[in-house]
């Protein structure tokens, strides 16, 4: 197979860590004769310093014109300024915008190697193996009015939480589609006691569900989900919420795993069809980790690559089909873990960790046999 990749590393340890997975990308091209081509752009904080904004149309029409997306991190202390016009986030968010990129896959497993690195008792996190479907291009951080101001009584800023009936029917429903193919149970979760949209949520979720009679739906609280994934993270199996909520339950539930280092994701804007190859003219999705641009270790060899090249593992599984190719990968890793290697955010007292680049090499090999 033949695929057009774009790589946008984009700022802090974001273009370290998607070179690792370039590196194991290629190994997987050797091993199994398939041919990727690689096309980089600028996004974030780089390009807000080189072109003035956080995604310049020379990069959007890179991804335009690929097969799928392999996004680093964005931003960093040095465009921190709340009252900047431009941040690095604008370069994402766009992107989500202007791909349809509606649904945020994020799962979480726990990886028997890594028990002892999570701060959650050992007992708790026996069969803990769960999926967050995140509605990622409506709620807060897109709805109107979004401003702030200051009057005579000083300052003041308002979001709106807004939703419509089609952005959160189309969610849910991948939700349950992803649900039919693992344990059959849809966690849908919303504030449905104090707010507008959440009983909007309740109720479509609801309407959605009759055409699944084969998977269960459980409608919770995301403030009683919070507590329950520390508590009971093995009671979940499909967890679907909206965008701010999503966002940050997810990377509540990655500190289970031991480090957000592991953690991969996937923007889609629709399930991939059966033979996973997404349709021509259709829109590229986007994969990345979930761990932000971690600024402070940014260029000192010591970030965790495996949640990007994990990340790529769900690039060829979801975006061009290959899931022999993505299950090396999968496979690469635990038995890396397996072997006792452990990069810095995981390794235990004592040990010695893997540099970046050496992580990057080592699952290379053993993807190569």
């Amino acid at each position: 197979m033949d695929a057009r990749i774009a790589v946008l590393g984009g700022d802090g340890i974001g273009p370290e860590v998607t070179a690792e997975s370039v590196k194991v990308l290629d190994s997987i091209a050797s091993r199994f004769g398939h041919e990727f081509t690689y096309v980089t752009g600028a996004v974030g904080g780089v390009a807000i310093d080189a072109k003035g904004t956080a995604l310049p149309e020379h990069t959007m029409n890179i991804v335009l014109g690929s097969d799928a997306v392999l996004f680093g991190a964005v931003g960093g202390p040095k465009w921190d300024d709340p009252l900047a016009k431009i941040r690095p986030e604008d370069g994402i968010l766009k992107l989500r915008k202007s791909l349809g990129l509606f649904a945020n896959l994020r799962p979480c497993r726990v990886y028997p190697q890594l028990i002892d690195s999570s701060p959650l008792r050992p007992e708790r996190l026996v069969d803990v193996d769960f999926l967050m479907v995140r509605e990622l291009t409506g709620g807060l951080y897109f709805g109107k009015p979004k401003r702030r101001w200051e009057n005579s009584r000083g300052r003041r800023a308002v979001d709106t939480l807004a939703y419509s009936e089609k952005e959160i029917e189309r969610v849910v429903r991948i939700a349950f589609e992803l649900a039919r193919d693992r344990k059959k149970r849809v966690h849908s979760l919303d504030k449905m006691n104090v707010m507008e949209s959440s009983r909007l949520w309740r109720e479509i979720a609801t309407e959605v569900g009759v055409e699944y009679p084969d998977v269960e739906l459980i409608h919770m609280l995301a403030d009683s989900a919070a507590m329950k994934i520390i508590t009971e993270p093995s009671v979940f199996d499909v967890i679907v919420a909206e965008n701010t909520f999503g966002d940050i339950l997810s990377d509540e539930a990655a500190v289970i795993g031991g480090s957000l280092g592991m953690l991969p994701s996937a923007s889609l804007s629709s399930l991939p069809p059966k033979n996973g190859r997404r349709r021509r003219g259709g829109k590229p999705a986007l994969y990345e980790p979930i761990h932000g641009s971690a600024p402070d270790i940014a260029g000192k060899s010591i970030a965790n690559p495996m949640a990007s090249i994990l990340s790529a593992a769900m690039l060829l599984r979801l975006s061009l089909g290959l899931n022999k190719e993505a299950s090396a990968i999968e496979e690469a890793v635990d038995s890396l873990l397996s072997e006792g290697y452990r990069t810095l955010d995981i390794a235990l007292k004592g040990e010695r960790p893997l540099t970046t680049s050496q992580t990057g090499d080592m699952i290379a090999g053993l993807v190569s046999g």
